[in-house]
C-alpha cells in the first residue's frame, strides 16, 4: 500500500549555551518551525531576541542613506575585533553593554 507522508523534522532547541539571565539572538530567517524547551528558557530567564526579516530594498536604502551622510555610522560603529579575539573579547563587550552600541568582527 502507500506510505503515509513523511513529516519534516523539527528542530529542537534546549538551549544549554544559554547562560541563566542571557540571550538567545536568532539571525536571519529559516523556513519551517523552531521549537524551544519552554522550561529551558523559563529556569535560566532567557531573553529570546529575533532579526526582522529584510528585503533587498531595505538595504540598498540604508546603503544609501549612509553614503549620504544620513546615518550617524562613526556613533553607531562603537567597537571593532577580529572574529578570532570574539571569545575572550564576549565577555568584556558583555561587561561593558551600556556603552556598545554596534560591535564589528572582522573575519
Amino acid at each position: 500500500g502507500p506510505r503515509p507522508a513523511s513529516r519534516p523534522t523539527i528542530p529542537r532547541y534546549r538551549c544549554p549555551s544559554a547562560a541563566h539571565g542571557g540571550k538567545l539572538v536568532l539571525v536571519g530567517v529559516a523556513p519551517g518551525d523552531l521549537v524551544l524547551a519552554d522550561p529551558e528558557l523559563h529556569k535560566r530567564e532567557t531573553t529570546l531576541l529575533a532579526s526582522r526579516n529584510a528585503h533587498a530594498s531595505d538595504f540598498e536604502r540604508v546603503r544609501e542613506a549612509i553614503l549620504a551622510g544620513k546615518i550617524p555610522t562613526a556613533a553607531l560603529h562603537t567597537h571593532s575585533l577580529l572574529a578570532d579575539d570574539l571569545p575572550h573579547r564576549l565577555p568584556e563587550l558583555i561587561a561593558e553593554a551600556d556603552h556598545v552600541v554596534k560591535a564589528i568582527a572582522s573575519f
